[in-house]
C-alpha cells in the first residue's frame, strides 16, 4: 500500500480531526494518535476546511486545538514525505501548512492550544501560532527538525515571533527537547498546570474571553497581529484609527455605561 493509499484508509477509518462545540467554544481534536498526531496532508487538509467554516461561525467564541492519545502533536509526518521525494513536492507541502497557520491567526476568534505530551517540530510551531496556550506540566516542546538534518525553519517563523530571539535560535539550532515550566518562562505557553487540571485551565480561560464582548474580542486579534509587523509610529496610527472605531461599537457604548453606573454590562454581540 502506497502512502496515499493508506492515507485514504486512515481517513474512511475515522475522521482526522474531531470537532465538538459547547456554549460558543468549538474544540477540535487532532486525531492521528497512532501516529503522534502527525500533520499528514489529509489532516492538514481537514485542519484547513475547519478553519475556514469558523471564520464564519458566529455562534463560536473561542477555539481549542487539541490532540488525541500521548501527543499534541510530532510534526509533518516524515514517513509522508519521504514517500515523495520531489522538491516542489515539498514547496507545496510547506505553503499548505504555512497557508493553515496563518489561518489561525486570522481567525477571529481566539484559539488555545490545549498542550499534553510532545509538540515538536511543526506541532511545536502550532503551539507558538496559537493566540493562547495551556500545558500539562508533562508535555514536552522541541524544534527537533535538526535532529533528522532538517532545520526547522517554517516552525522558527513563529517561534522567533513568540520567544526571544536567542532561545528560539537554540531550540532549532539544537532540536533539544524543553520541559512545560521551561516553555512558559520563554512565553510560548501562558501556563501549566498539573494533568489532571489540563481541562479545567482550558475551559477556565476559555470562560473568561467568553465573559467579554465578541465584537471587541475579534477586532482587538486583528489589530494585534497587524500592528506587530509594523513600524512604531505606523503601529500607533493603526491602533489609534481601530480604537476610534471600536469606540463606536454598541458593546463599548455598553461597557462604559455599565461601568459608569456600577453594573455587569449585556453584551450585544457575544
Amino acid at each position: 500500500m502506497t502512502a496515499g493509499q493508506a492515507a485514504g484508509a486512515e481517513t474512511a477509518a475515522e475522521p482526522l480531526l474531531l470537532r465538538e462545540r459547547h456554549d460558543g467554544v468549538c474544540t477540535l481534536t487532532l486525531n492521528r494518535p497512532a501516529q503522534y498526531n502527525a500533520l499528514n496532508e489529509a489532516l492538514l487538509d481537514a485542519l484547513q476546511a475547519a478553519l475556514d467554516a469558523l471564520a464564519g461561525d458566529a455562534e463560536t467564541r473561542v477555539v481549542v486545538l487539541a490532540g488525541r492519545g500521548q501527543a499534541f502533536s510530532a510534526g509533518h509526518d516524515l514517513k509522508e514525505m519521504r514517500s515523495r521525494p520531489d522538491q516542489a513536492y515539498y514547496a507545496a507541502l510547506f505553503d499548505k501548512c504555512s497557508r493553515m497557520m496563518l489561518s489561525l491567526l486570522r481567525l477571529p476568534q481566539p484559539v488555545i492550544a490545549r498542550v499534553h505530551g510532545m509538540a515538536t517540530a511543526a506541532g511545536c510551531q502550532l503551539v507558538a501560532t496559537c493566540d493562547l496556550a495551556v500545558a500539562s506540566r508533562e508535555a514536552r516542546f522541541g524544534a527537533s527538525g535538526i535532529n533528522v538534518g532538517l532545520f526547522c525553519m517554517t516552525p522558527g517563523v513563529a517561534l522567533a515571533r513568540n520567544l526571544r530571539r536567542k532561545d528560539a535560535f537554540e531550540m532549532t539550532s539544537t532540536g533539544d527537547l524543553i520541559d512545560a515550566e521551561r516553555a512558559r518562562e520563554i512565553g510560548l505557553v501562558n501556563r501549566t498546570v498539573a494533568p489532571e487540571a489540563l481541562d479545567e485551565a482550558v475551559a477556565a480561560l476559555a470562560g473568561r474571553i467568553l465573559d467579554k464582548s465578541g465584537a471587541a474580542i475579534a477586532a482587538g486579534k486583528r489589530v494585534f497581529y497587524q500592528q506587530l509587523e509594523l513600524g512604531l509610529a505606523e503601529a500607533y496610527a493603526l491602533a489609534g484609527r481601530e480604537m476610534a472605531c471600536n469606540m463606536m461599537f454598541d458593546d463599548a457604548a455598553e461597557g462604559i455605561d455599565a461601568f459608569i453606573a456600577k453594573r455587569p454590562p449585556q453584551w450585544r454581540h457575544r
